[in-house]
């Protein structure tokens, strides 16, 4: 087995992102010691009973003493309260990261506050699930998925480095990018889908002429997997949104744009123009399979029983 990349690693938040890190880094040797922080005493008992760390806080900063690697597994409007907390205690040399799906809010609230001599290396694995807590994790779930990192540009080569070697420690494949350009890549490919099917699984659940148990009895495959999206952990999600704004907001006007095109195509019975639309986002959708980061496996892999599929 190879040789841990740290010596400790604190983990500040246990859900599903923090851990599944923490059951791969166990599974990998990657950290000698793990220490787990969290605001809720159930939850930090949770992972105790599921032995995911070997030193467990309520206490941040007290998780944070002698770490090599910080990684702020909370929400990204949260993220300037705990750097605030741990910012006086961490050794020179240590490596501040998080795992939010905003990066320049990350480094607008942490890199006031941390100390000079702690680098700060922004990252965020692009993986997940609808399911939150310390029991959602699972060991593989960066396998073959990417991890972005988004250091400004003076960042200390090496701390950028040793962020990229655990990351493929993890799993993962390892993308460097401006937190700026990272944010309008995930505004349109995370952020808007997401908003998107929030805003239909709401609009189902208001119409009035279609009650809402015909709603879910009917529920074919397009909206079921809306509604697959839109149960993800409402926190994180609304954190997402006001702090990547911007993006979300520009991403937005382009989509009501073509969104607008598309109701036209309808309304005068542009077939051709539906038709070539359509064949291009299939396209999109090889291309996503080709990367490894979907299945070609009918029914996006679920195991479901004969006859049933939706």
């Amino acid at each position: 087995m190879a040789d841990p990349v740290f010596n400790k690693l604190a983990l500040i938040g246990i859900g599903l992102i923090g851990s599944s890190i923490a059951r791969a880094v166990r599974r990998d040797n990657i950290a000698s010691e793990i220490a787990i922080s969290t605001r809720s005493a159930a939850t930090l008992d949770r992972a105790r009973e599921l032995g995911l760390g070997d030193s467990y806080h309520l206490d941040p900063a007290e998780a944070v003493r002698d770490a090599d690697l910080v990684v702020l597994c909370v929400p990204v409007g949260a993220c300037g309260t705990v750097g605030e907390a741990i910012a006086g205690v961490l050794k020179p040399g240590a490596i501040v990261s998080d795992v939010g799906s905003v990066k320049g809010s990350i480094v607008k609230q942490l890199k006031p506050v941390l100390p000079k001599g702690v680098h700060l290396v922004p990252a965020h694995p692009v993986a997940g699930t609808e399911y939150s807590g310390p029991d959602a994790g699972f060991a593989t779930l960066f396998q073959n998925r990417w991890c972005i990192l988004t250091p400004e540009a003076e960042t200390d080569p090496g701390a950028v480095q040793t962020v990229r070697r655990f990351w493929e420690r993890l799993g993962s494949n390892v993308e460097v990018m401006s937190p700026e350009h990272h944010d309008l890549v995930l505004a349109i490919t995370s952020h808007i889908p997401h908003l998107i099917a929030y805003n239909i699984v709401g609009t189902a659940a208001d119409l009035e002429d279609v009650t809402q148990s015909e709603v879910i009895k009917f529920s074919a495959g397009g909206f079921r997997d809306f509604t697959r999206i839109a149960a993800s952990d409402p926190t994180m999600w609304r954190d997402v949104f006001l702090h990547n704004k911007d993006a979300v907001l520009e991403t937005l006007g382009r989509f009501s744009e073509d969104l607008s095109a598309l109701q036209r195509a309808i309304r005068w019975g542009d077939g051709e123009a539906l038709f070539d639309l359509f064949t291009r986002t299939r396209a999109i959708r090889r291309s996503i399979i080709d990367m490894g980061q979907e299945v070609a496996a009918p029914n996006f892999g679920r195991d479901v029983p004969d006859g049933k599929q939706g």
